[in-house]
């Protein structure tokens, strides 16, 4: 059990907080304050503002920093995986596009204490610890239109006297009206987001010079066009398009050296985290399922029975695949952690939607009226699950198991 103190917007001096405590402090966030508040944010598709609020104001907004710049030392930088993940869990069973906009915060803090100097981690991290500054990480540039559309999407990245230039847009920006900065992964070889990085010219390997910039998002020269963002569900993530024109980002904003973020395999200790999301919604689904059919005292009949008893065999079969994958990230093991944190994210998201319709099939119709909140998770983890490609992701997980080359990372085709 790991110790940290407590920082919030009055006492950066607060009590020592254990890991449990800070679990049990969330989860008493996310069930009587995040959970009722998701379905306003949700019809608004408004960043969950309040929320993050609330975890700073609780201590919880620098658990992905370390206890010696006073965070909680969550995540896998810290060997701790295991609490961040069952952080985002308890905050997905509240609000699933809470826990996106929660990831994208937690896993650039990761990159930060990761790869970044020490002056850099000093002054972001204060601005987390104590001013309760936002971050999100933001790679999406699309480089095929879906029908009848119009937009082309990318970057383009310039070298200039102390640092870059940045001109072009992002898509799927997780959080863009409600954070403070942004971790840019931008390939000076020409517009595509991380996954369609390609060889440099003078034939090193895919994604050598992929820079990760820290762009403040006050710049006048960022701006957020809203009507982009209109999806069936993750509305209240807020992932809109952002335009950047000719925004300078200084020297001193490069996070690692150039090609780092795949020299260090940092997406595979991202890829399950997503699955903590997944099992979020599958214990919301669960939880809501049991009372229902409590309530309505269906337990006699033997097919609710089995919905019954599959939710609870998923729900924990899900959260000791999290373990698994923790336990390998905090023991080292980052090569056996990679393929098995793929795994996870295939398996969970299988077992989390599974969750999701035997809710529905044994509770009914009125299950998916508002307010019920099984119309929304279903809605989310649906869109959710789109993250990434889950044919591709057990492929990937065949062609590593066969010997062939594989991509942990990203899943290519």
């Amino acid at each position: 059990m790991t110790t940290a103190r407590v920082h919030g917007s009055s006492d950066t001096r607060g009590p020592v907080l254990t890991d449990r405590a800070a679990l049990d402090r969330a989860a008493k966030l996310a069930a009587e304050t995040f959970a009722a508040r998701a379905d306003d944010y949700d019809r608004r598709a408004a960043f969950p503002a309040e929320d993050f609020d609330d975890l700073f104001a609780a201590g919880l907004l620098a658990a992905a920093v370390p206890r010696a710049y006073g965070g909680l030392g969550f995540g896998p930088q810290q060997r701790n995986t295991l609490p961040l993940w069952e952080m985002t869990t308890t905050l997905a069973a509240a609000d699933l596009s809470l826990a996106r906009c929660w990831e994208g915060h937690a896993n650039a803090l990761v990159l930060i204490d990761a790869l970044g100097t020490p002056e850099q981690r000093r002054r972001w991290f204060t601005g987390v610890v104590e001013r309760g500054e936002k971050w999100v990480a933001w790679s999406g540039e699309p480089r095929a239109p879906k029908p009848g559309e119009s937009n082309r999407f990318g970057t383009t990245v310039v070298p200039v006297d102390g640092g870059w230039t940045l001109r072009g847009t992002k898509a799927f920006a997780t959080g863009a009206t409600g954070a403070e900065w942004a971790i840019l992964l931008v390939d000076p070889a020409g517009p595509g987001g991380a996954r369609h990085a390609r060889p440099g010219r003078d034939g090193r390997a895919a994604g050598s010079g992929l820079l990760l910039l820290a762009c403040e998002l006050s710049d006048p020269t960022v701006t957020v066009d809203d009507s982009w963002w209109d999806p069936v569900g993750m509305r209240a993530t807020a992932s809109h398009l952002v335009r950047f024109e000719d925004t300078f980002v200084p020297r001193d904003n490069l996070i690692g050296a150039p090609g780092s973020y795949f020299t260090g395999h940092w997406q595979t200790a991202f890829v399950p985290h997503y699955a903590a999301s997944f099992l979020g919604a599958a214990q919301a689904a669960c939880a809501y399922g049991l009372e229902y059919l409590r309530k309505q005292d269906k337990g006699a009949d033997p097919y609710v029975r089995q919905r019954a008893g599959s939710m609870a065999v998923n729900v924990d079969t899900a959260r000791l695949w999290l373990r698994h994958v923790a336990a390998l990230w905090d023991g080292g093991s980052v090569a056996e952690a990679g393929l098995a944190g793929s795994k996870a994210r295939h398996v969970v998201e299988h077992l989390a939607e599974e969750t999701v319709h035997h809710c529905i099939r044994a509770c009914g119709a009125r299950s998916l009226v508002r307010p019920s909140p099984v119309e929304r998770i279903l809605r989310d983890l649906t869109f959710y699950q789109r993250h990434d490609n889950d044919d591709h992701i057990l492929a990937t997980i065949g062609r590593a198991v066969l010997g062939e080359d594989h991509d942990p990372s990203f899943h290519t085709p």
